[in-house]
């Protein structure tokens, strides 16, 4: 255990009792869970940030948006605004938040809302004139004042939440018993290279329930495009190597990224910010520095 973790146990015990006797509330109906006529599908996770929800919503999205209309709901972290706000072409980070302007700019054609109260969210989507058959909530996980229909959780393969203890000593939002209320495990970030054996091991200490679906993902990056020029691509596998590479990033955990690039780049220096960072112009004028 390293200080850090026996510095903040005395906290994260603390946190851990308040935290499941909130879940027990909800449990046993004391506090109320509210549902809608429509479907909603929570994407969230046990540990703070880094786990890689946001591709796995963008995954979503891409799978049903041709099918049935749908819209998601994302706290919107990070913005200058409050409430709950419809997104719009001009809609900027500041107004919504990053992640959900990543969904709209993808996407220009939906739904795109946030609000921190999600039960406001929902209410306030299903007034829409053409309201969705399917709301995606970006990590509602915890917000169980909202009683979503199919439960989706994400956890990272090399730091699954089985190794991470309560916040601040570690991660975790809650007990890892409230992996129990998902409908589905995803494992993400899982190396290519990973054996069937690994897998197996993984299965086994995860221990799913009967009525629990696991899914083991990994990331595919694609070539490296121009900034100026879209068109432009840097092919990874035979040219890559006569790069020295400046890396920057604002995310959770930027490692299994790095970690890709360093396979093939000559040099990659990387400078690492906060995740959800927002980028000064001194920020800048040190990148171009660098």
């Amino acid at each position: 255990m390293t200080l850090k973790k026996i510095f903040f146990f005395p906290f994260a015990v603390i946190y851990g009792i308040i935290t499941s006797l909130r879940n027990f509330l909800y449990d046993w109906k004391i506090l109320k869970s509210k549902s809608f006529d429509v479907h909603t599908i929570c994407v969230g996770n046990l540990a703070v940030g880094g786990t890689g929800k946001t591709p796995h919503v963008e995954y979503l999205i891409k799978l049903l948006k041709n099918d049935v209309k749908i819209a998601t709901l994302s706290r919107g972290y990070k913005r200058k605004t409050s409430g709950f706000i419809h997104a719009t072409q001009s809609s900027t980070a500041l107004d919504i938040g990053d992640e959900p302007l990543q969904y709209k700019t993808k996407n220009p054609e939906l739904d795109v809302c946030v609000d921190a109260d999600r039960v406001n969210g929902v209410k306030k989507i299903l007034e829409f004139p053409e309201p969705p058959k399917v709301i995606l909530l970006d990590d509602a996980f915890q917000h169980r004042a909202l009683n979503c229909e199919l439960k989706i959780v994400v956890s990272e393969y090399s730091n699954l939440f089985l190794h991470d203890c309560m916040m601040p000593s570690g991660y975790l939002r809650e007990s890892k018993k409230g992996i129990n209320r998902a409908d589905i495990i995803i494992v993400s970030k899982t190396p290519e290279r990973t054996t069937a054996v690994e897998i197996r091991n993984v299965i086994k200490d995860l221990k799913p329930l009967a009525h629990q679906q696991l899914f083991f993902t990994w990331l595919k990056y694609g070539e490296l495009t121009g900034f100026q020029n879209p068109t432009e691509t840097i092919d990874t596998l035979n040219e890559l190597f006569r790069y020295r590479i400046v890396v920057f990033t604002g995310i959770g955990n930027p490692s299994p990224m790095i970690t890709y690039l360093k396979e093939y780049a000559s040099d990659v220096k990387h400078m690492q910010y906060p995740d959800h960072h927002q980028f000064t112009v001194q920020d800048i004028t040190d990148i171009k520095l660098c």
